[in-house]
């Protein structure tokens, strides 16, 4: 095969915002918590009160800002989310509000096992879940499912309801190098270092497992080369690619339904 010197543009992203003081990051960081929730929403990934997303408070790093149990995704606004521990307990928020038993035993253990990352979405999106029942990750056969290439892992369990905090315990382990799971008859989870990250690999991935099903229902896929599918997925697949990836849809949600931003 013949080897050419191909010359390649940069990807130059902006970066996310810096702030000088915890309160003005905390305002932030719940806008675009209950933005994503919105947009989840929007996107048809709600499924009754199935679904949760945390996110680290800048603060106090050992508790998440996170949906209370029960509220809608498309009623979501800053004002609902609440401040819990690793153990469920309310430090801020309505004081009624209880957090979903199982989101509690997978994000509380999810971010004690992951230092480095800030947010954690998981929902039961109609593809992801349908293509989790295939107990098989994704293959690169998209430029969009390239970003995943060694960089999502598949939990081959299902037990039911995840109330037993050792699965979270599983769930973090199988999360040291990835960005993604996919939770065997289950769905899908994401992780990143921004929410906004962490909900476009969510968005992404969702789209990602369309295209393959749609794909191996009219014939066999092509792969991508794993050299190609790694070059793309080192240009695409960082954290800032994924938080600039969201920023679109943040403009989008912020424009159709500004009310979630009430405080």
């Amino acid at each position: 095969m013949e080897v050419r010197n191909i010359m390649k543009a940069e990807f130059t992203f902006p970066t996310p915002p810096t702030f000088d003081t915890y309160e003005e990051e905390r305002v932030h960081i719940k806008e675009r918590l209950a933005g994503a929730f919105r947009l989840f929403s929007r996107f048809g990934f709600d499924n009754g009160i199935a679904g949760h997303m945390t996110v680290r408070d800048p603060e106090h790093p050992e508790l998440f800002w996170v949906n209370p149990f029960g509220k809608h995704f498309s009623q979501m606004k800053v004002s609902d989310l609440v401040l819990a521990n690793f153990k469920g307990e309310i430090i801020e928020g309505k004081k009624d509000a209880v957090v979903n038993a199982a989101g509690l035993a997978i994000h509380s253990q999810i971010h004690e096992a992951l230092p480095h990352v800030k947010a954690v979405t998981h929902a039961h999106s109609t593809f992801g879940t349908t293509w989790s029942a295939l107990g098989r990750p994704l293959d690169p056969i998209s430029q969009d499912s390239c970003v995943f290439f060694n960089r999502h892992g598949l939990y081959e369990e299902f037990n039911g309801v995840v109330l037993d905090y050792n699965e979270g315990k599983k769930l973090g382990e199988l999360l040291k190098n990835q960005k993604a799971l996919i939770l065997q008859n289950h769905g899908l989870l994401t992780v990143g270092e921004t929410i906004d990250e962490a909900a476009w690999w969510f968005i992404t991935m969702e789209k990602c497992c369309q295209q393959q099903l749609l794909a191996e229902a009219v014939g066999t896929p092509k792969i991508i080369d794993d050299a190609v599918a790694e070059d793309t997925a080192q240009e695409l697949g960082t954290s800032l690619a994924g938080w600039f990836s969201f920023q679109p849809l943040w403009e989008r949600i912020t424009n159709e339904q500004p009310d979630f931003l009430e405080r």
